[in-house]
């Protein structure tokens, strides 16, 4: 049928090559539009074919799958997914992944093909989000564009307050743009709840914090809240917040409640901010696949807190936000480069 989704599959390993033909042609939706074995194939084919989604290996032989995805988003720029073995030294090129353009990665199993039924779900989700996502009108858009502006302090801040925010799909970009224009000095601690997993999320607080002037580290157990530092929760856990008989307030890591890896969840996480923080919490939700953070968004709001949903235009998969936005939980809705500045004037 004309109107299922396309998907190119690339991968070296005729396993992984077979393992998702069978996963994509079994869904109504789905088709397989060609296979291919490296990243020279990868280019040739999405050329010839016009896929509606590719999914990526990284590691391929002749060319590898970031050399394939940069020259694909420049050629002819279309929703990519990534496939990486899920392990810390898989990390750094994921994350130049999605910096290049990709929509999202999936973690392979270390043990195929006896974990195939594990993954099943989040591959067939992780297409289908990346066919609806606006991941060529948005690489269209940020081609020749200038690095976002940071945002400057003006005046004292107003003391006690805790800046949360959650992300998925789309995420580690968008933060790449909003943590990096948050100022030194920012009157506030910051706590990022971005869905990945866990060797993963050690490596991109590393690289937001090379890009940032406030501090961005990856949390521990448990944390004291800093003004002017990002705690960026990891991958497999959840945090929630622990008010001590003096008043101050410590973050506590807790096995995640998520079903199939996405987490750590957001609503956890502004939940127990809205309860120990009330009207001094702001929660800022953005692009992601899901409803994870409307309910959290929501509870800050009915705290007293300032609420923020990343708009339409500017999220590259728009259903957390919309979930939020549907349902009134945002006090306000704003394009992604407006709000960096908007959490400052908060503060």
């Amino acid at each position: 049928m004309d109107d299922k989704i396309s998907v190119l599959i690339v991968d070296d390993s005729a396993l992984v090559r077979q393992m998702l033909t069978d996963m994509i042609s079994k869904d109504p939706e789905l088709e397989v539009a060609g296979l291919a074995r490296n990243g020279v194939e990868a280019i040739k084919l999405t050329q010839e074919l016009d896929p509606d989604v590719v999914t990526m290996d990284i590691h391929m032989p002749e060319m590898d799958g970031l050399s394939a995805l940069e020259y694909i988003m420049k050629k002819s720029p279309r929703p990519v997914v990534m496939l990486s073995a899920l392990v810390k030294k898989g990390a750094i090129p994921t994350l130049k992944a999605l910096e290049l353009g990709a929509v999202d990665f999936i973690a392979k199993p270390s043990q195929l093909p006896t974990s195939v039924v594990e993954i099943r779900e989040e591959v067939l989700e992780k297409i289908k989000a990346a066919a609806h996502s606006r991941a060529r009108e948005l690489w269209e858009r940020a081609r020749g564009t200038r690095a976002p502006k940071k945002v400057k302090l003006r005046g004292a801040g107003v003391g006690g307050r805790l800046v949360v925010f959650g992300a998925s799909a789309g995420g580690p970009r968008a933060l790449a743009d909003i943590v990096p224009a948050l100022p030194e000095g920012l009157p506030a601690p910051v706590v990022i709840v971005q869905h990945m997993p866990g060797p993963f999320s050690g490596s991109f607080a590393e690289r937001l914090d090379s890009k940032s002037r406030i501090r961005v580290v990856h949390a521990g157990d448990t944390e004291e809240l800093v003004e002017g530092r990002a705690l960026v929760v990891p991958g497999d856990n959840d945090m929630v917040f622990d008010k001590s008989p003096d008043g101050t307030v410590q973050s506590r890591l807790l096995p995640t409640v998520a079903r199939r890896g996405a987490s750590p969840v957001i609503d956890v996480t502004m939940e127990s901010a809205a309860q120990n923080f009330g009207g001094r919490a702001i929660g800022v939700l953005l692009t992601g696949m899901g409803t994870d953070g409307a309910m959290g968004l929501g509870m800050i709001r009915d705290a007293g807190g300032d609420t923020i949903a990343q708009d339409e235009e500017t999220s590259l998969v728009f259903g957390m936000p919309k979930a939020a936005i549907d349902r009134r939980l945002a006090g306000e809705v704003l394009p992604l480069d407006k709000i960096a500045e908007r959490v400052v004037s908060l503060l």
